[in-house]
């Protein structure tokens, strides 16, 4: 584009929106993208303050502001997600479903490496609801040269989709509360509550709650007998710590599920065990869940709900972002614990 007096706009076409502020009260687009410029328009361009204008140059083999950030959107969404724009140069992106949003951070960074693209999104694994903005698309300048554009776009093509929203399943769960002292009822269980609020919150099916003694044999019963039932997650609950005679632990890895973690970096809830049953998740909750609303639970159940398989690789990366301040209030998920 090419920087002209008005004068010698005329009959030129406009390459980018020009707004105005007006005494009367006219507040947005006074000359739209595309305009041609005519005599008549200058008393109008002189009263907002405009001795020059901005006009294509075609052998400059530039991309508009919208035209860019529409051509790399179109690239990088998946599935249930609203795409609205452009506005102002920009594209936003919204959830079409309840769900898990998930982003290829790798490609994330490579197209915000192209120059003039700018890409913000929310955290990648976050829980979403229908009509929440996850992202937002734009250039800086108003203009881009087309090989950034082809840049961008081949980036995200080659790893699409480069961000989408997993919707959740409606698993079948059961919940094995352990412990002998409950068991036996010396103290009242806590757990069976918040486990159920948890689970309602996710529409889950929940097949029963199983309370067992500290008997390794009785737990790898109760996780049979919700397997045989079709149970897509169990979680099981107590003897989650490492004193010798906390068999939760022992009996998940007895089950012959596959161990993602004993353990995450992440507080409250480091003891969170995870382990997958073939296609059942089963997961240790944490004791911390019985009095934090927020654990490294919160984090998790997202991702199994959405039947995005967790693994041990990845567990380490949580570390960063993995402590939670424990606010007087809570506003989980709108805050940084177990975003990566």
């Amino acid at each position: 584009m090419k920087k002209i007096r008005i004068e010698d706009a005329v009959g030129q076409s406009l390459c980018h929106d020009m707004t105005a502020i007006l005494a009367n009260g006219f507040k947005g687009v006074k000359f739209h993208r595309g305009h041609v410029i005519r005599e008549e328009d200058l008393p109008e361009l002189r009263k907002i303050g405009k001795s020059h204008v901005f006009v294509w140059e075609p052998e400059a083999d530039e991309v508009h502001e919208d035209d860019a950030a529409k051509a790399l959107t179109e690239a990088m969404c998946g599935e249930n997600l609203k795409v609205s724009g452009p506005s102002e140069g920009k594209m936003t992106i919204s959830a079409a479903v309840d769900g898990l949003f998930r982003v290829n951070v790798a490609a994330m960074r490579e197209i915000n490496r192209t120059p003039d693209y700018t890409v913000a999104c929310r955290p990648n694994h976050t829980r979403v609801r229908t009509g929440e903005k996850l992202a937002g698309a734009r250039i800086v300048p108003l203009v881009t040269k087309r090989q950034n554009v082809e840049y961008a776009v081949a980036a995200a093509k080659a790893a699409a989709p480069v961000m989408e929203v997993l919707p959740f399943r409606k698993l079948k769960a059961g919940v094995v509360i352990t412990g002998s002292e409950v068991y036996y009822g010396l103290i009242e269980d806590k757990f069976e509550p918040i486990m159920r609020e948890k689970l309602d919150s996710y529409g889950a099916e929940i097949l029963g709650v199983t309370k067992c003694p500290d008997d390794l044999e009785k737990i790898l019963a109760a996780i049979r007998e919700f397997v045989e039932q079709g149970a897509g997650l169990i979680l099981l609950t107590g003897g989650m710590s490492v004193d010798p005679d906390d068999v939760t632990p022992t009996a998940i890895r007895k089950s012959g599920a596959r161990l993602v973690t004993q353990g995450v970096p992440m507080q409250p809830g480091n003891m969170l065990t995870i382990a997958y049953l073939g296609e059942t998740a089963l997961v240790g909750v944490p004791g911390a869940s019985m009095h934090s609303p927020t654990t490294s639970l919160e984090v998790f159940l997202p991702r199994i709900f959405a039947g995005d398989k967790i693994t041990e690789e990845e567990i380490a990366e949580y570390g960063v972002g993995g402590f939670c301040m424990g606010c007087a209030e809570c506003h989980f998920p709108q805050c940084y614990f177990g975003a990566r």
